[in-house]
């Protein structure tokens, strides 16, 4: 036996690390539908792939304790993140600029389509007539 210690370098978070990072996942969702009902063309997408890309770090970072882990694996973990948010926000692109290479596709293929129809109101329920009473 040699006279190393098999005690591993462990690192032990505070809870409210934790709760703090957990409400800042709550917020960052709300932020995300926030931003949804907000109407900004193609970058809702963008907006949502970023924020998105902001959480997993989070997660990674305090949640699987990347950031108290060796730093090699810290800089693979973020380095892919990011690359993942460039790519996919650069195929977002394609949303706003499809209209300039083929003008057929900036208009929406069906204008009466039911999910550009406004919500109307439902109509009142009329009442139900009770079949049982015309029984001889």
């Amino acid at each position: 036996m040699s006279g190393h210690s098999t005690q591993e370098n462990r690192h032990i978070i505070p809870a409210r690390t934790y709760i703090a990072v957990g409400v800042g996942l709550l917020l960052l969702t709300a932020v995300t539908v926030g931003v949804s009902f907000i109407h900004l063309e193609g970058w809702n997408a963008i907006a949502a792939v970023g924020i998105a890309s902001v959480k997993a770090l989070l997660v990674a970072l305090i949640f699987m304790h990347l950031l108290y882990d060796k730093k090699i694996f810290l800089v693979i973990f973020s380095t892919a993140i990011l690359f993942l948010g460039i790519f996919l926000a650069l195929t977002m692109f394609d949303i706003l600029s499809r209209g300039e290479i083929y003008p057929e596709y900036e208009k929406t293929i069906e204008k009466n389509a039911v999910m550009y129809k406004k919500a109307e109101p439902a109509p009142a329920a009329e009442p139900v007539e009770d079949s049982t009473s015309d029984v001889q």
